[in-house]
């Protein structure tokens, strides 16, 4: 993950055209326009601003190798749902966005339009869409400064209003009586009292 995440951190601030090592450049608009819309731009950055292409790209070459096959395949079913609900659209990331959330509702399986379950190869399996909303989340919510990598500025972490400065501190017990820093609890009676 930590590869896909300086991946996409150094695509997105590369002034540089970004080349994608598993998608086409059409299917990297398509992945975009889907993840796009999974987390939107609004008052703060959404999964475009974070650059989650770039890390779902990276991650199909590496920790999500597995998943290659279902991202061809749902590419290509998802270009046959378009032509299905909007035949004047020629792509996903043509429709307007009204239609993109149509077209996304019809494949989450959870909502009550997604009656059937979508590129599902067998019950088990995970399905296109569910898979591309996990390695959205994933690529969007990355730590950003795991050794200077994660989405682009910790646009994620703005978004949900997570401070950078948080770290965990164990709290100082016995073991610690001999670091720096730890002093023993005075006694009762020394306590002001309130």
């Amino acid at each position: 993950m930590l590869s896909a995440a300086t991946h996409a951190r150094g695509a997105v601030q590369s002034a540089s055209i970004a080349k994608f090592e598993f998608f086409t450049p059409e299917q990297a608009a398509e992945i975009d326009a889907i993840s796009s819309r999974i987390i939107p731009t609004t008052d703060t950055p959404g999964a475009h601003e974070a650059g989650v292409v770039f890390f779902i790209d990276r991650a199909l070459v590496t920790f999500a190798k597995d998943d290659q096959k279902l991202y061809a395949d749902g590419l290509h079913e998802l270009q046959v749902r378009v032509h299905e609900m909007f035949p004047a659209a020629n792509k996903f990331s043509a429709a307007t966005l009204e239609q993109q959330d149509q077209i996304l509702e019809s494949l989450d399986p959870q909502s009550p339009s997604g009656g059937r379950r979508p590129f599902r190869q067998s019950p088990g399996a995970q399905s296109f869409f569910e898979t591309i909303r996990v390695h959205t989340i994933s690529g969007f919510l990355i730590d950003p400064d795991a050794n200077k990598r994660g989405n682009r500025d910790g646009a994620g972490w703005k978004a949900i209003g997570r401070e950078n400065e948080h770290m965990f501190m164990p709290p100082f017990g016995y073991y610690d009586k001999d670091y720096p820093g730890w002093q023993p609890n005075p006694p009762a009676a020394d306590k002001p009292k309130t």
